[in-house]
C-alpha cells in the first residue's frame, strides 16, 4: 500500500521517515519529494509497505503525529488511475 505524508517539516530526512514508518512493519521503499531547484524537501512524501495490515496501523497511528513541530497527515495515496475517476 502506497501512503502520502504531508505536512512534513522541511527538516525531516528520508531517513527519520524510513524510520518512523519501520517501527510498524515493513517499508518497502519511502520517498521525500524534493524541489528541483533549492534541493530542499517540499514537504511531503511517500512510503510504500507491501502489507496492507501494517500501512493501515502505520497510517492511524502517525495521522496528526507531531513531528519536528508539524501535525503530520498520513493518507492512502491515490493512484494515477483512481484520480481520473469522480
Amino acid at each position: 500500500m502506497k501512503l502520502l505524508i504531508r505536512n512534513l517539516s522541511r527538516t525531516t530526512t528520508e531517513a527519520e521517515l524510513r524510520a518512523m514508518f519501520e517501527a510498524h512493519g515493513t517499508v518497502q521503499s519511502c520517498t521525500l519529494v524534493m524541489d528541483n531547484e533549492t534541493g530542499d524537501s517540499k514537504g511531503f512524501g511517500f512510503v510504500e509497505m507491501p502489507k496492507q495490515g501494517e500501512a493501515k496501523a502505520a497510517m492511524n497511528i502517525l495521522n496528526d503525529k507531531d513531528v519536528a513541530g508539524n501535525k503530520i497527515r498520513v493518507k492512502k495515496a491515490e493512484s494515477k488511475q483512481d484520480k481520473g475517476k469522480s
